[in-house]
């Protein structure tokens, strides 16, 4: 008798265990933490994404932590750690470093948590999902403009961030749309570099060097962002050349929509934030309650071929630059610095 009333406790204490966490879990699905990891909030941009993410979340009853590690590798890491010991349930990723995150995410799978890369490819490591704009698109929309610009003469490459995954992107879609001009001897590329951490700075000191060693002979440069195509553009206003030498760019900024109005910048990449952001959001409360993103693409990131959404930018120039006041990405006021 003893022996029966003891396994009838014990079936019922499974049961009961069973429907607590049920219950657990019905929660967290109902109200999902997010973790948003990004590599430096002091970027224009990534400030937009942060709060076009963080509403689009809570709107479907998740909690958000923001971490932003401010160009550091290893502050990043110890951030995702913190973040993995909160118990979140996903964490979302705009990596600084996009080949030094293995082990950390190791670290976050082990505990159950789902990983997306936002924006750039997480290298080698064991993602669950992938976002972005079409990043090779972009460098060929940059070669487009500048090409479209200046058809014939001397290219200088100014490359992104070297620990960027999407910098090597927009350099393929470049030289892509580059390639044909360059073997039929049109365009000659006369000096290309990276620039470290898409430092606007380093930038300008990197084409200030090209100007001299080229006797100021450079015609067009595909820089391959707002940034760095900032840095480019104080560069040649030194020289007087501001507004004659073609400068490709990309995200938008308020700076650069400015300079694409004088005439100093060629043309810019508009990626809309909030769509990619509203998106990410989405499929991060998606994994959250194991339902089933829609996926259109598989990116292999040396590890694995992960699961992608690839979303499709947009080149902009003078002409049409009215988009962002019709999507509300700016306000008409914010354009004139008004």
């Amino acid at each position: 008798m003893n022996a029966i009333l003891k396994k009838s406790v014990m079936a019922l204490m499974a049961v009961a265990s069973v429907s607590l966490v049920s219950t657990g879990a019905m929660a967290d699905a109902k109200n999902p933490k997010i973790g948003f990891s990004i590599d430096d909030l002091r970027v224009e941009r990534w400030a937009r994404d942060r709060d076009f993410f963080t509403a689009a979340a809570e709107k479907q009853g998740a909690k958000v932590f923001v971490q932003s590690a401010d160009a550091s590798e290893s502050r990043q890491i110890s951030q995702i750690e913190n973040l993995i010991s909160r118990g979140v349930d996903v964490i979302v990723i705009v990596p600084f470093n996009a080949t030094v995150l293995t082990n950390t995410i190791k670290e976050a799978k082990k505990a159950g948590i789902k990983v997306v890369s936002y924006d750039r490819l997480i290298l080698n490591a064991d993602v669950d999902a992938y976002i972005s704009f079409d990043n090779e698109k972009v460098g060929e929309m940059q070669a487009e403009g500048v090409l479209k610009a200046k058809p014939k003469g001397n290219y200088y490459l100014l490359g992104g961030s070297p620990t960027d995954n999407n910098a090597k992107m927009f350099r393929a879609g470049q030289m892509k749309g580059l390639q044909p001009a360059i073997d039929r001897g049109d365009i000659k590329i006369v000096g290309q570099q990276w620039v470290k951490e898409w430092n606007p700075t380093e930038a300008l000191s990197i084409v200030e060097n090209a100007l001299t060693a080229n006797n100021n002979k450079i015609d067009a440069i595909i820089a391959s962002n707002d940034g760095t195509a900032g840095g480019a553009i104080q560069a040649l206003a030194a020289q007087k050349l501001a507004g004659k030498v073609p400068v490709s760019g990309q995200d938008a900024d308020l700076a650069a929509v400015k300079r694409v109005i004088a005439g100093t910048q060629t043309m810019t990449v508009y990626k809309p934030l909030k769509l990619i952001a509203t998106e990410a959001a989405d499929l991060s409360v998606k994994l959250a309650r194991n339902e089933k993103p829609t996926y259109n693409a598989q990116y292999d990131n040396g590890l694995k071929k992960v699961d992608t959404i690839v979303l499709k930018p947009t080149l902009l120039t003078k002409e049409n630059i009215g988009i962002l006041v019709k999507d509300g990405f700016y306000t008409q006021a914010q354009i004139d610095g008004k």
